[in-house]
């Protein structure tokens, strides 16, 4: 069975949680309303997609 020989330090341990971050979403202002959206999604509040409406109704939840 594997086993570590060593304890690992604080030092290597917090270079290797370096790429655990969370990442910023990046958001698009919708060309219809004006709302914030994430990019190359329907509009959650107008539910139009690429200067046209998508989905029926006045929103996509």
């Amino acid at each position: 069975m594997a086993v570590p020989k060593r304890k690992t330090s604080p030092m290597k341990r917090n270079q290797r949680r370096s790429h655990h971050a969370l990442k910023v979403v990046g958001v698009a202002e919708c060309k219809n309303c004006g709302e914030l959206k994430r990019p190359h999604h329907v509009c959650p509040h107008c539910s139009h997609y690429d200067g046209r409406e998508v989905v029926k109704g006045s929103s996509v939840r």
